[in-house]
């Protein structure tokens, strides 16, 4: 099979077109045929040598989108399509970075949906974080609400559900570059904050936040959140993967709430409830980029680069 190995970390130039065999099937596991799959920051962090515990070489993917060639369960049918993410794929045992992908039964979750290959791999990862967030965030249509990272994958996910259940509520978006004022505005948002050195350049408050960057800016989102808010950290966008020198009593909006959003978090219910909300609410779920399996390196430079906006997919032939 052709896959997408990684032999040391690196740049993007690491990332290698290669034939490789073909994983072959072991008790409690499966192996499904690749259909699309999502590109995320977390892999591009383990390009880059970021995560200790990966070895290399290894084939990256957290997650993918496919259906059933051969299993040991027998709950999982030939043909079956299905979705998987996290539990250490692509970390600990080679991902979905192929034509191919070996996967413990457990985190292969069955799904029936009549959404293109491409839109679905737009939500193992990305819509179920949103989606997650969002149920944690308790949001009502009369809240005012930020989105700090919002020209992220995760970002213009959580803004398109929201949207699509509560049409008439404002969301405001933040972003450190101006040029992307006009996209942020054309995804959905209302309003766009710039975010210049990790300060949030406006003196608006907010009743809930998704906060993307991190453990980086959570001090400073703190500082934006009206009494009683409620704050939902998700992303790590900023690099920094901890809480440091951060006083709960003084550093936490009065009366106010942290939560968060994990998408390891993750069963066949949950995400067939994902899938009721998108056909319930219509929402458009269809990303922003797609490449080939051979130009994943092209997907990594787009990912880190300032065009970066949205979800960015492979579509495995």
């Amino acid at each position: 099979m052709k896959a997408i190995v990684i032999h040391e970390p690196g740049g993007p130039e690491q990332l290698k077109y290669e034939e490789v065999p073909t994983p072959v099937v072991k008790p409690g596991w499966s192996l499904v045929k690749v259909k699309a799959f999502g590109i995320n920051h977390s892999e591009v962090f383990t390009r880059q040598g970021l995560s200790p515990s990966v070895n290399f070489p290894r084939i990256l993917g957290i997650e993918c989108v496919g259906e059933i060639v051969e299993s040991t369960d027998q709950k999982l049918s030939v043909g079956q399509k299905v979705v998987s993410l996290m539990g250490e794929m692509g970390r600990d045992f080679d991902g979905s970075y192929a034509e191919y992908v070996l996967l413990p039964n457990h985190q292969i979750y069955p799904i029936n949906s009549q959404l293109s290959w491409t839109d679905l791999a737009a939500l193992p990862e990305t819509y179920y974080t949103a989606f997650i967030s969002l149920k944690n965030m308790k949001i009502d249509a009369n809240h005012q609400v930020l989105v700090r990272g919002a020209t992220s994958g995760v970002g213009v996910a959580f803004v398109n559900l929201l949207k699509s259940q509560f049409p008439d509520i404002k969301v405001s978006g933040t972003t450190r570059s101006v040029q992307k004022t006009d996209q942020l505005l054309a995804a959905g948002f209302d309003q766009v904050v710039i975010d210049d050195q990790n300060h949030l350049q406006t003196t608006l408050s907010f009743d809930r936040v998704l906060e993307l960057i991190g453990p980086l800016t959570i001090k400073d989102t703190f500082q934006h959140v009206y009494e009683g808010g409620i704050v939902c950290i998700t992303g790590l966008l900023g690099g920094q993967w901890t809480l440091n020198d951060f006083d709960p009593i003084m550093d936490l909006a009065p009366n106010s709430y942290l939560t968060s959003g994990y998408s390891g978090n993750v069963s066949a219910e949950k995400f067939n409830e994902l899938l009721a909300f998108i056909e319930r609410y219509q929402v458009k779920v269809t990303p922003e980029k797609i490449f080939s399996l051979p130009e994943v390196p092209d997907a990594h430079r787009y990912l880190a680069s300032q065009q970066s906006f949205g979800k960015v997919v492979v579509k495995v032939d």
